[in-house]
């Protein structure tokens, strides 16, 4: 064989390999050059497609005629005798096949046919995978030479990287075509901001390029322990598990998960196979969808072996993609819902709050509202929000603080605004008044009863029930009390009927109930009954802010009273105001304003008008203040006389109140109430 005659019958090859892609037009290309160097009436290609099968094609001789096109068809390594099989990575030439082909077999039965005398294979590779061979065929017995064989060994090298072109091509045109497809998911997800909603539309456009018996949308838990089912195509499971431990096919963490078969000996032993199992699947294909927000999985099962494959993994990212942005629109449709609902609540709460204000502008004490401090704008968010309920409320805090307006407010503000607001204050009476007091009594039921009398719980109905310094209530009465909470009904004293208490129960004290409860002084079911809703009021000197606007406010209520309002407060008379601590709070305000008031004569309030001293100590934390001392004329402070008595009758009595308070002549309660007012509940000194 001429070299150069071998040359360029390559170069046409070449030419022909580097300027289409269609087999048809390479293969008659490399034919018509390869006649010019090889004797063949018969030409074939076998192209590798699985371990023991071949894609024939046939573009020469009498296979092409017999199939009239050189379309690929599948041809076995059984279809051949194993005297003339082609041998996995080596050429094989024999001379004449006349005594070695079986006719058992189908390509041998061919052969003997077509009359073929002598053959060649030549194998050609995909890297350092066998690719396929490149077999000729002629009549004449010993046609082939070893220069044949390498001529050969050039074309099929040409003819291999036409094939793998070709193949190439075909997958990319494959992949695009099933991307493309994927795609009018786009529109679908558009309509709506539910996926779960649609999930098996989703379903039915992904079954046409990447098939599958169901599709499983699953989110991973924040401590990423459990994984939440969120969806699944397909007719309802009764018993499709809702929650998997972390670690089960729903949670895919890697870059995919890809099980072409849960019964294959190398993962028939992984946590994923008795899941899978149990449903009948065989194939899984896990694809991580990263949203913000968290983890989750887009999971394609299949009852089929080997469904997927490294060529579903871009399109199934494509899904997961669609899928992934979808769920990040809804999170923030989501998060825009909460956020407007949010804004919403807040501007009704501040409308409740601006209305209950408003509520009270002609009702006394209205100017102890007023207040721009973020302590005091909590408060009102809380009696706001809790206002329109049935909530009992505690309100805690000093005296003076604003206990009983802020109780107003949330009668003005609830359902129970037609009826009666009743106050009782628990300090100022002894046990037996203060319990018929609040439940009443019955014509005679204790000497003196002359007719029967409706408690505060009776003239509250409807309405609401406001117990001031609730903490001052005996233990008798506090049993009495917790059935009203609890039943709520109750009896009048010497009575036998029962009244429902139809009541809201709003209570208020300056006492520290916790410290009560440890010394067993305070019942701790009555406590916990009573401190469903607490707000707790800061002390004046918490809301500095606020000392000003109160003192403008209450010195326009003031004015009218005295008759003579004051023209303003000088500078010095307000730095006074802003530096004194204030231990009796908003009524103290009020009474230094009042004072101060009548002495200014009409002018400004200055610094000598007003009854404090900026140096006064504040209270110490937690106890209630003091209240003001009370001058005689001779010196001697009542104040003072009286807590020296309290102190000297709990010395007498070896600190026993019950027995301290019948040497004083007065009850248990009003003796606690005059120990806290002079800070003796810590100890006598």
């Amino acid at each position: 064989m001429p070299p150069d005659a071998l040359a360029t019958a390559l170069r046409r090859m070449a030419r022909a390999v580097s300027e289409t892609l269609e087999l048809k037009d390479v293969f008659a290309r490399v034919t018509e050059a390869a006649t010019t160097v090889i004797p063949f009436h018969t030409m074939v290609v076998f192209r590798v497609e699985g371990p023991d099968t071949f894609r024939l094609y046939s573009f020469a001789g009498f296979l092409a005629v017999e199939h009239h096109t050189i379309e690929p068809h599948t041809i076995r390594f059984e279809d051949f005798s194993p005297a003339i099989r082609p041998l996995p990575g080596a050429a094989k030439r024999i001379d004449d096949v006349v005594d070695l082909l079986d006719p058992a077999f189908h390509v041998d039965g061919k052969l003997r046919q077509e009359g073929t005398r002598s053959i060649l294979h030549v194998p050609f590779f995909r890297g350092e995978r066998l690719g396929g061979f490149v077999a000729v065929g002629s009549r004449e017995p010993g046609a082939f030479t070893a220069d044949h064989e390498g001529a050969l060994g050039a074309i099929a090298d040409l003819l291999g990287l036409a094939l793998e072109h070709e193949r190439l091509w075909r997958r990319d045109a494959e992949r695009r075509r099933r991307l493309d497809a994927i795609d009018s998911l786009l529109e679908v997800l558009a309509e709506t901001l539910d996926v779960r909603g649609i999930f098996n539309r989703v379903s039915e456009i992904v079954q046409a390029v990447l098939p599958h018996d169901r599709l499983m949308l699953t989110s991973l838990s924040t401590d990423r322990r459990e994984i939440t089912v969120d969806a699944v195509s397909g007719e309802p499971v009764a018993d499709f598990p809702t929650r998997l431990p972390a670690g089960d096919p729903g949670g895919c963490r890697n870059e995919y998960v890809l099980i072409p078969d849960v019964e294959a000996e190398q993962v028939a032993g992984s946590k994923y196979c008795s899941w899978c199992r149990a449903r009948g699947t065989r194939s899984v294909l896990g694809i991580p969808l990263r949203v913000d927000g968290g983890l989750g999985s887009l999971l394609f099962l299949s009852q089929t072996p080997g469904q997927y494959s490294e060529e579903d993994i871009v399109v199934a990212r494509r899904v997961a993609d669609h899928v992934s942005l979808a769920l990040s629109h809804q999170r923030l449709a989501e998060e825009e819902r909460r956020a407007t609902a949010a804004r919403e609540r807040a501007a009704r709460l501040e409308e409740r709050v601006q209305a209950l204000t408003h509520e009270l502008e002609t009702t006394r004490g209205y100017h102890r509202v007023v207040g721009e401090s973020k302590q005091w704008k909590e408060v009102l968010g809380q009696t706001a929000k809790v206002a329109p309920t049935e909530t009992t409320v505690l309100l805690t805090g000093e005296s003076g603080t604003g206990k009983e307006i802020l109780a107003r407010l949330i009668h003005r503000g609830s359902p129970r605004a037609g009826g009666p607001f009743v106050a009782l204050n628990c300090a100022a009476l002894p046990e037996t008044l203060l319990e018929s007091e609040l439940f009443g009594h019955e014509k005679g039921a204790f000497t003196g009863a002359t007719a029967a009398y409706p408690g505060r719980l009776e003239q509250a109905a409807g309405g609401v029930l406001f117990l001031d310094e609730v903490g001052e209530m005996t233990p008798a009465v506090q049993a009495k009390f917790l059935r009203v909470l609890q039943e709520r009904e109750y009896q009048r004293l010497g009575g036998t009927r029962a009244v429902k208490a139809d009541v809201r129960v709003v209570a208020a004290t300056n006492r520290d109930l916790d410290a009560a409860l440890a010394r067993g002084e305070f019942r701790e079911d009555l406590y916990y009954r009573l401190r469903v809703f607490e707000i707790r009021l800061p002390p004046l000197r918490e809301r500095r802010e606020d000392i000003l606007p109160l003192a403008a406010s209450l010195l326009e209520e003031i004015g009218p009273v005295v008759g003579r309002p004051a023209a303003g407060i000088s500078r010095e008379a307000r730095d006074a105001l802003l530096a004194y601590p204030w231990p009796g709070n908003i009524r103290e305000l009020r009474n230094a304003l009042e004072r101060a008031t009548i002495l200014c004569d009409g002018g400004l309030i200055t610094v000598e008008h007003l009854p404090i001293r900026a140096d006064r100590p504040d209270p110490a934390p937690g106890l209630a203040p003091a209240a003001p001392e009370v001058w005689s004329s001779d010196g001697v402070s009542l104040s003072g006389v009286e807590r020296d008595l309290i102190a000297k009758a709990l010395k007498e009595a070896g600190n026993n109140r019950s027995r301290a308070a019948r040497l004083l002549g007065i009850t248990r309660a009003q003796l606690y109430y005059r120990m806290q007012k002079h800070r003796l509940d810590a100890g006598v000194t």
